[in-house]
């Protein structure tokens, strides 16, 4: 009895409170609430708990009295979410007398895309409140200049993404403004910009704005959380992204393309430490890729192993010699040797190798064919990663890491000869697999999942209204 006459006391205060308050008062309340509900929607996306929900639906829909009474409560399960992952917030250092602005935005990580991610998820969950998000449907691949009535459909889904720039609600036909809308669609979600509606430009027009905010959220707090823990320098393979970055002192001192592995020889989400550097390295051919890629060639054209300047040896390391015909023969059976190819131009790792150890014989390296960089879905390696920008990567190196600077310069005329360098300090380097992001244009980029490693979307444990206003700073 006694507890309940006290909530009743502290309720009627909080309603006295509030009635004392001016219009401006409580509207900056209102938009500060607004403020801290996004940050908690971002959480709930990307992890979804019974509590979030009840904190969601007290911002949103809670009387006046409710939210006073549970501010702190929420504002500290906003920090605590983030304490957990081990990222700090200025949050931290705050005390009782700092306004309900100044907490909130302490409580935003230190990363420079965060209201950018913000933004995006509050605008796609607006659009999953306001918008009906039916399948569409294709028979057959849609080019500029065909008439189909899903045209309209397309039209409006990526003037409400922000693709197109105007929607014109009548138009049957692919028309050049059309075009251009999807190429945009198509860059931002990784695709070939042919401006063809195919599947893959279907599947991402398809997904909802929820699973798309979603998508968004969980990959923003993964990054997050795993970039707060690292040392630098280090470099950062993405690896649907099929993008390199090298990261000194806050700044990204070198970005590249990379060819990742297929989704059949996927190259490993892990971490390792660069030791050393080798020029003009020969390749071992591991037994799979001798398998399934080498010998069903040898089979075609017992020259092979000569046309691309492959040496054979035995288990104890003396050179094995055939004729072409012997050599189709025995890539027939058990095939008991160790294949190397020898350094140069067509050597398949190219001029340099980056190496470190692992169990899983991948490592970074150049590449005999540049022209696959061309490509804008590259997952077409053995699991290794090929770097385009290999030669700024190596005189990063040379700069900074290796030790025989004076053997190094020497060896930048020798085309023919290995060498393996030591260096000062490995490097870390770091595979992850991150598929939707906020770019510096503040654009928000998604990737497919090349090799199927997104869980399903957990179901949502409430179905509540966002808040659709501005980020308030």
């Amino acid at each position: 009895m006694f507890s309940k006459l006290k909530l009743s006391v502290n309720v009627s205060i909080m309603g006295i409170l509030l009635l004392c308050m001016s219009p401006f008062v409580l509207a900056n309340t209102e938009a500060q609430y607004d403020n801290l509900t996004q940050h908690l929607q971002l959480q709930y996306l990307a992890e979804p708990t019974a509590q979030r929900a009840q904190y969601l639906a007290i911002l949103q829909t809670g009387s006046a009295a409710e939210q006073l009474e549970y501010i702190d409560k929420i504002q500290q399960s906003v920090a605590d979410f983030w304490h957990n992952k081990q990222v700090s917030l200025p949050f931290d250092s705050m005390d009782n007398t700092t306004s309900l602005r100044e907490k909130n935005i302490a409580l935003e990580p230190a990363v420079g895309d965060y209201l950018g991610v913000i933004n995006s998820v509050r605008e796609l969950m607006r659009l999953s409140q306001t918008q009906d998000w039916p399948a569409i449907t294709l028979e057959d691949l849609l080019r500029p200049g065909d008439i189909h009535p899903s045209i309209r459909q397309i039209n409006q889904r990526l003037w409400l993404l922000g693709d197109a720039y105007e929607y014109l609600a009548d138009e049957d036909k692919y028309q050049p403004d059309l075009e251009q809308s999807v190429k945009r669609f198509q860059s931002r979600h990784g695709l070939n910009t042919d401006a063809v509606v195919g599947p893959k430009t279907l599947f991402w027009l398809n997904q909802t704005p929820h699973q798309q905010a979603s998508l968004l959220a969980k990959s923003f707090v993964e990054k997050t959380a795993y970039l707060s823990q690292l040392s630098q320098p280090y470099l950062l393979v993405n690896i649907p992204a099929f993008q390199m970055e090298l990261v000194d002192q806050n700044q990204v001192v070198l970005s590249s393309k990379v060819i990742v592995g297929k989704p059949y020889r996927q190259t490993p989400v892990m971490t390792g430490q660069i030791s050393n550097i080798i020029i003009n390295p020969t390749w071992t051919v591991p037994r799979k890729i001798l398998r399934q890629d080498i010998l069903p060639q040898v089979k075609l054209n017992g020259a092979y192993f000569t046309d691309r300047h492959f040496d054979v040896f035995d288990y104890e390391g003396h050179r094995v010699d055939k004729t072409a015909q012997q050599w189709q023969q025995a890539a027939t059976g058990k095939f008991p040797y160790r294949v190397v190819q020898r350094p140069g131009g067509g050597n398949a790792l190219g001029r340099y190798k980056f190496h470190f150890n692992n169990d899983q014989s991948v490592y970074l390296h150049d590449t005999s064919t540049p022209l696959m960089f061309e490509h804008v879905e590259r997952d077409i390696s053995s699991g290794c990663v090929r770097i385009e920008k290999v030669q700024q990567l190596a005189d990063w190196f040379a700069n900074h890491l290796v030790i025989d600077k004076r053997t190094w310069a020497h060896f930048q005329s020798n085309h023919t000869q290995t060498k393996w360098f030591a260096l000062s300090s490995s490097l870390p380097v770091h595979m992850v697999y991150w598929r939707a992001w906020v770019d510096e244009q503040h654009v928000a980029q998604y990737r497919d999942d090349i090799y199927q490693l997104t869980p399903a979307e957990s179901t949502q444990l409430l179905s509540h209204k966002v808040i659709t206003t501005d980020i308030v700073q």
